[in-house]
């Protein structure tokens, strides 16, 4: 399979109206969840379009870890608290949670998502067991800075008075896909289905990514061909998933073909796309020739991402 990329695209990044950098942040216990749930979770959120600051891939080497963390927490819509057994146990974790909760307090719009991995949320919010144990500890080691740990217990309880997700005994592919849809819902993105664990997906979709992120001010065309079942539709997906918030209108038309040869197909079709980059403020269409001088119009005014699927 190969791609033939046009290198000439016009660039909505510096769109005023997207002035968060992250749709979520992630705040979790390394130890505890980094190279399992906490690194599937992340995979799913990028794949899913819902653009996700964690750690050890967002910041670089020699800068302020305290700032940096600082600055995504208050540069993200969402924030995504994974409790584990030992999250408690860091201060990072903790310094981390009140963060977030000094950020909702000020922010109304900021919402925080708290997700209960394998510990039990009456646990968490009355710092019960292995929570117990941390505060304990810390008690004993900050003696001396009494108020920063009752600053502690406060945001942990006020962070699990919210609506959370707890895994219990569900499997946790699907207690991600379900994490991934809430919070789809939540920031309303149109988010089109891919499977979770498509494989190289990722690898395949991150020229097309590259490609969308040169700067370029032009309009440009991209193509991914192949023979049938190679799984061009799903790097296509991907890729409109990952992308598709830095434009002002974005439309994603499937089966295009099929969908043509249907009885006043191509106007369906044209109808979809409008109603898509001008947000469901589309006008009738009566025929093709309409439709064309509505779309050219439309596009001409707005920086759009527009992906079309062939059968």
């Amino acid at each position: 399979m190969a791609a033939a990329l046009n290198p000439m695209l016009h660039d909505a990044s510096s769109s005023s109206s997207y002035r968060c950098r992250y749709h979520t942040f992630l705040s979790f216990r390394g130890e505890d969840t980094r190279k399992g749930f906490t690194d599937h979770l992340y995979r799913a959120l990028e794949l899913a379009g819902i653009h996700t600051f964690r750690d050890d891939y967002e910041i670089e080497r020699g800068a302020d870890i305290a700032a940096e963390l600082n600055k995504a927490i208050n540069e993200s819509k969402v924030s995504i608290i994974i409790f584990s057994q030992n999250y408690a146990s860091s201060r990072w974790c903790l310094d981390e949670l009140v963060k977030i909760m000094e950020r909702r307090k000020h922010d109304d719009g900021h919402i925080v998502m708290p997700v209960f991995y394998n510990v039990d949320p009456s646990h968490v919010r009355n710092q019960r067991g292995s929570f117990a144990e941390a505060f304990s500890r810390h008690e004993e080691r900050f003696k001396e800075e009494m108020n920063k740990v009752e600053e502690w217990r406060r945001a942990l309880k006020d962070a699990t008075d919210l609506a959370g997700m707890a895994l219990k005994d569900r499997y946790e592919s699907q207690f991600i896909q379900d994490i991934v849809k809430e919070i789809g819902n939540k920031l309303d993105p149109k988010v089109l289905n891919v499977a979770p664990y498509a494989v190289g997906i990722d690898d395949h979709a991150q020229g097309i990514n590259m490609w969308l992120e040169d700067g370029s001010n032009a309009v440009g065309a991209a193509v991914i061909y192949g023979m049938g079942g190679i799984g061009k539709t799903t790097i296509a997906k991907a890729a409109y998933n990952r992308n598709f918030g830095r434009f002002q209108g974005s439309s994603f038309l499937a089966d295009i073909r099929e969908a043509a040869e249907q009885p006043y197909g191509f106007v369906r079709l044209q109808r979809k796309l409008l109603s898509d980059i001008q947000k469901g403020k589309a006008k009738k269409i009566d025929n093709i020739d309409e439709g064309i001088i509505k779309i050219k119009h439309a596009v001409c005014i707005t920086k759009d991402f527009l992906l079309f699927s062939m059968t």
